[in-house]
């Protein structure tokens, strides 16, 4: 029996990703990861109603013991975050529903959590990935792929024995706000 069954979760407000990573000893596999597409529909109440459910298909047909997802800290374009927030939300909404916990992590935290660099590129995400978890024999879109960098990410944080670390550059609720703790991952982007 699976000691954890995590599900991953990378928002968009066309592609949202999954993963289901499953933990049995000290073996990771990830069972499931694809993503839910919803531009097909054309109205984004319908898209985030439809995110909804299908996040809380995930739930009830896999039953993960802890959920994760990615939290957007910022982009070019006003309105695409903003929908990007809205895909989140759902998200979170369907698993709170499902009564079930779940974390928010940076992108950068969940690219450090893999790689061992917060600033690593998509590609060495996805190659390392390829090393820690044995994989569905399918090919992973990008979307899968980050959700489940967003499970391996909680796995890790879950592994790491109480009060070795603050949990500050995993967790989304740390006490700061989400621009707080933006300016401090990124002072290079700020100017005065």
């Amino acid at each position: 029996m699976p000691k954890r069954i995590i599900l991953g979760i990378d928002p968009g407000s066309r592609h949202t990703g999954y993963a289901i990573l499953v933990e049995e000893g000290r073996v990771f596999r990830a069972i499931a990861c694809d993503a839910i597409h919803v531009d097909h529909l054309k109205d984004h109440t319908d898209r985030l109603q439809y995110l909804y459910r299908a996040v809380t298909d995930l739930i009830r047909e896999y039953r993960p013991t802890d959920c994760a997802v990615e939290t957007p800290v910022y982009g070019v374009d006003p309105l695409a975050m903003l929908k990007l927030g809205r895909a989140q939300a759902a998200a979170l909404l369907a698993i709170a529903n499902e009564e079930l916990p779940v974390c928010e992590y940076y992108p950068k935290a969940i690219k450090k959590a893999v790689t061992g660099n917060g600033n690593a590129a998509k590609k060495q995400v996805a190659y390392m990935l390829e090393k820690l978890v044995t994989l569905p024999s399918n090919r992973m879109s990008a979307d899968a792929s980050d959700a489940l960098a967003v499970a391996w990410c909680h796995q890790m944080a879950l592994d790491r024995p109480v009060g070795t670390s603050s949990g500050k550059a995993y967790h989304q609720n740390n006490g700061k706000s989400s621009w707080a703790a933006f300016v401090d991952e990124n002072p290079d982007r700020v100017s005065s």
